[in-house]
């Protein structure tokens, strides 16, 4: 059997709005995707459409060094574009998805350069203005016999950006030990290292974050953008100021595409907050989202205060200040553009063009042994108890399972002939009430076997715990919740090449225009 792992790429899943979206159905929406040739005349006016000094006011926000500034270099000064994608932080990195997502980018960028012949960078998005501290706190790792999630247990007050909560270093400490035995033997332990390296040496949850991405991205030439830097505010201060004084207008506009949205069936991904602005004011280490009267009439900005922009203005923001031909996002991203375009007409700037994100599954070799004993593939794995429950059953002494089976088999006929003579004397209901409870009781006493059986194959749950962990963790998918530093420092370089591999393929699907296994099956149901 091979030593390495296997990359599957997946359906990106999702609400029937999103599925809806990337299958082309709901084009009063979104921002057509060119198809073939159609990219290069597309790749022109998306360069024009920004300033030409768009690098020089931003590289300081990206700090780029390496193969990333080379290629973000060649890409500057009105010759060429960028393709985007971004992740609010996550501990240690983030999970598999903020990876995959940049390799993403990095594809998509690669393929329009040979179809284009325009210089196209990679650029990711850390946001780490983002104040969700709740989900940059946590990440998970596969161990052997199941999954373990990591959690700072330390706090931050509400509205904190991540770029000014401390990392605690008891903290990352106590967890550390966790994320190194997911590694295993680790024989490319350099991509663990750096890992460390950026969370152990202190400062906030955000710079670690950053850091990790750019000791790891930079040599992929992908380059890393700080939101939380002050070249972003500076950069973006015009058009954030122009959706404070119009948030009346965009909140109409809002409004009124949402209502649309409901008509067709869908649900809007975000969700109005009556009284709203679309704009957060920053100041005193903490943000605030601003109400709609006080963003109308905002003033001058005090000393320290800055602007930044909520969910649905933050793509419009980004197409503004960068010459972005594409966002890479993901099923919820992806829904959520049906409403970012109302926001970028209200402003009358150019809408953001949306592009599912690849999606990948990575098997490991421990993983596919697993999977072979029992002779079933990943989804069967997808069920928190089917395999275990099936494998128990199997185990079942066959005599127990024939007691059981006559045990059921001799209460019905029993009750039914008790039903039959007994006519007149009771009713059916009593009759029926006395078979529910009876079939009760035999389910429970077959759960209780099959409890005890499960617990007589320890070896055998465990094996099967030890694959949903890196399948499902937590029951979802692995590249939403499973840390991405074992998998490198397991597999390394060569892991990397396989995904990018893989993401290159789906990135000549989308610029040609053929289906992509991401966006199909727009009729399916929606994953829970």
């Amino acid at each position: 059997m091979s030593t390495e792992p296997v990359v599957v790429t997946e359906s990106l899943g999702g609400s029937a709005l999103s599925r809806a979206a990337r299958a082309g159905q709901l084009g009063a929406w979104y921002r057509a995707t060119p198809r073939g040739a159609e990219w290069t005349a597309y790749a022109a006016q998306v360069r024009d459409s920004v300033a030409s000094d768009w690098y020089e006011r931003l590289a300081p926000a990206m700090a780029a060094t390496g193969a990333a500034a080379e290629r973000i270099r060649r890409a500057a000064d009105g010759r060429g574009i960028v393709v985007t994608t971004g992740q609010q932080p996550g501990l240690f990195g983030g999970p598999l998805m903020t990876l995959i997502k940049a390799l993403s980018a990095r594809a998509l960028a690669d393929t329009l350069q040979e179809l284009t012949g325009l210089p196209v960078a990679p650029v990711f998005w850390a946001a780490t203005d983002d104040a969700d501290f709740d989900e940059a706190a946590v990440i998970s790792v596969a161990l052997d016999g199941g999954v373990r999630e990591l959690r700072l247990e330390q706090r931050a007050p509400a509205g904190t950006p991540m770029s000014r909560v401390p990392l605690a270093r008891a903290d990352v400490d106590s967890l550390a030990t966790w994320i190194r035995d997911a590694c295993g033997s680790a024989p490319h332990a350099s991509y663990l290292a750096l890992v460390m390296h950026a969370y152990e040496n202190g400062g906030t949850v955000g710079d670690a974050y950053v850091t990790a991405l750019r000791d790891l991205l930079e040599p992929l030439q992908i380059a890393v953008v700080d939101a939380s830097h002050p070249a972003v505010a500076r950069a973006s201060e015009p058009l954030l100021r122009r959706a404070a004084l119009e948030s009346e207008s965009l909140a109409g506009a809002l409004r009124e595409r949402n209502a649309d949205i409901a008509a067709s069936g869908f649900s809007p991904q975000v969700e109005e907050v009556a009284g709203l602005s679309l704009v957060f004011l920053n100041t005193d280490g903490t943000k605030r989202r601003l109400p709609l009267r006080e963003a109308a009439s905002l003033g001058a900005l005090n000393h320290g205060a800055s602007l930044s922009a909520t969910v649905l203005l933050r793509p419009v923001l980004e197409r503004h200040i960068l010459p972005t031909a594409g966002y890479l996002g993901g099923p919820g991203e992806f829904a959520y553009f049906a409403q970012v375009s109302a926001v970028a007409n209200a402003l009358d700037v150019p809408a953001p063009l949306a592009l599912p994100r690849w999606s990948a599954t990575i098997i490991e070799p421990r993983v596919r042994r697993v999977l072979d004993d029992f002779g079933v593939e990943p989804a069967a794995l997808a069920d928190p108890h089917a395999l275990e429950t099936r494998v128990a059953r199997e185990r079942f002494p066959a005599d127990t399972v024939a007691a059981i089976a006559a045990l059921r088999r001799d209460l019905d006929a029993d009750l039914t002939a008790l039903g039959q003579r007994g006519t007149g004397l009771v009713s059916e209901a009593v009759i029926d009430g006395l078979r529910r409870s009876m079939e009760h009781r035999v389910a429970r006493l077959d759960r209780r076997f099959t409890a005890a059986a499960k617990r007589r194959e320890t070896d055998a749950m465990r094996a099967i715990a030890t694959a949903r962990g890196s399948l499902f963790p937590h029951g979802v998918r692995q590249e939403r919740k499973l840390a991405y530093a074992p998998f490198l420092a397991r597999y390394g370089p060569a892991l990397l090449e396989r995904m990018l591999d893989a993401a290159h393929a789906h990135a000549r699907v989308l610029v040609s225009g053929e289906p992509t296994l991401a966006s199909a099956s727009a009729a399916a149901p929606a994953p829970v």
